[in-house]
């Protein structure tokens, strides 16, 4: 089974910066980028820092509220996520689990017995893509969000190569759709 994990803020909605879990939104296309990846049988999670909640500014419930009005609009395009795996710390508190570092990924392949050398990372920010390369993922770049930005880091991170860079994360699903049924 391949795993697709997509960054929200900037990737799926948003803005590319912190959005209140109640008031995000997804992309025009999000949900049929979505809805694509679960006709191809891919498993999709949702991956994501959330270091508001850290920092006070909402709960984690609110956040797992926000998620659940998130998949009712997903529902709309049929579109399913498999899992929804975040990180509630702050940046100073170093934790385990908040992008770059690998953790939810590992935690991911665990609970859904993935290979991650076979799953894609679809992102935003640098973090995401070091995350993913941090795992032996597939590394994905969506120009949405902070996208333009992160591509201009990158000339900072030589070896780090990317698998392709997407205008939107639907242009991202299909390339990937594309290259898992040439590949078989």
């Amino acid at each position: 089974m391949i795993g697709v994990f997509l960054d929200r803020d900037g990737t799926i909605g948003g803005d590319g910066g912190g959005v209140h879990p109640l008031e995000f939104t997804l992309y025009e296309n999000a949900g049929k980028a979505i809805n694509l990846l679960n006709v191809n049988k891919f498993k999709v999670f949702l991956f994501t820092n959330q270091s508001w909640i850290g920092k006070g500014k909402f709960t984690e419930q609110t956040f797992l509220d926000g998620c659940k009005k998130m998949e009712k609009e997903l529902e709309n395009d049929n579109a399913l996520l498999d899992g929804i795996y975040y990180c509630p710390h702050k940046p100073e508190d170093n934790c385990k689990c908040r992008k770059p570092q690998t953790y939810l990924l590992e935690k991911a392949k665990v609970d859904n017995n993935l290979n991650l050398y076979e799953c894609y990372i679809i992102g935003d920010r640098l973090s995401d893509m070091i995350s993913a390369e941090g795992a032996g993922a597939k590394k994905i770049l969506v120009k949405t969000g902070r996208g333009l930005g992160a591509l201009n880091e990158l000339s900072f991170h030589n070896n780090l190569k990317l698998d392709y860079v997407a205008d939107d994360v639907l242009t991202a699903v299909e390339w990937i759709v594309k290259n898992v049924n040439t590949e078989k």
